[in-house]
């Protein structure tokens, strides 16, 4: 027979999640990689061709 009946284990519902949930949202790890992207490429135009 199944148990169907539900785990004290689950979090409630109206606790706020914190920031590590915030940066798994792939929107903004994009916006972070593009800042990220246009750095690297500024600080290396700055090492390499100035």
């Amino acid at each position: 027979m199944v148990d169907t009946t539900q785990s004290e284990a689950a979090p409630p519902e109206d606790e706020p999640r914190g920031c590590l949930f915030a940066l798994s949202q792939p929107p903004l790890m994009i916006f972070l990689a593009v800042i990220g992207c246009l750095l690297l490429m500024a600080a290396l135009h700055d090492l390499l061709l100035l």
